[in-house]
């Protein structure tokens, strides 16, 4: 168990530039408080305590502002940043130096039965507010970008972004059909502007052939 909070610990002090010293890290960060509870609900879990095991996962959930499932498996070098509503389903697995940020889900999409969540492989970075949904695999190495929606598998050393999720990026390489200009991006505003100054031309050109017809029949 201390090895385990060692690494919590130094997972923090590698990933984290505003973390100070262990000491602080080990009091005031609820992703190591959230990690240390996980391990006796998820040992508990594995013996049949159910009740026992949720009894601490809600709890910890209360103090810590993160869910985890006490099935989920959770690997070493694991970094929950911030934390707040993170949530982690029952059959979801996290790899080995996995870093989660806030609002992240690993969760189901209600269709599925036995394997119903993610699994992340090692060195994963689920950016904040990001979902992952569905029993999908994540290859190791691979970032989702912040408040995607990704509902399929990817492979290793994929960049995933966009509601639904799609890969842009592997082996840090640009795929050429998905190239994302976030420069240049088409003003709605101005768009919907345009579309309604169109309309009206089009409609004073309809005005202006009924008014001519409508002088043809009053010279008759």
């Amino acid at each position: 168990m201390c090895k385990r909070i060692r690494e919590d610990i130094a997972a923090v002090r590698q990933r984290d530039p505003a973390a100070r010293s262990g000491f602080e890290i080990l009091l005031m960060y609820a992703g190591v408080h959230a990690l240390f509870w996980h391990r006796p609900a998820h040992w508990l879990y594995r013996h049949h305590c159910f009740f026992l095991a949720r009894l601490i996962s809600q709890l910890t959930r209360f103090f810590t502002g993160i869910e985890i499932h006490p099935g989920a498996v959770i690997g070493h070098n694991v970094f929950i940043d911030h934390g707040s509503g993170i949530v982690i389903g029952e059959t979801a697995e996290v790899g080995d130096g996995c870093t989660l940020y806030q609002g992240v889900t690993l969760g189901g999409t209600g269709k599925d039965t036995g394997k119903r969540h993610p699994t992340l492989g090692r060195n994963v970075m689920v950016g904040c507010g990001a979902k992952v949904l569905g029993p999908v695999r994540v290859g190791d190495n691979c970032k989702i970008a912040a408040n995607a929606v990704l509902l399929h598998s990817i492979d290793a050393d994929s960049t995933a972004v966009g509601v639904p999720a799609r890969v842009v990026r592997v082996s840090n390489v640009r795929l050429e059909n998905e190239r994302l200009d976030h420069v240049h991006i088409p003003d709605p505003i101005q768009q919907e502007l345009h579309r309604a100054h169109r309309q009206i031309a089009e409609l004073e050109k309809r005005l202006a052939a009924l008014e001519a017809e409508l002088e043809k029949e009053k010279e008759r």
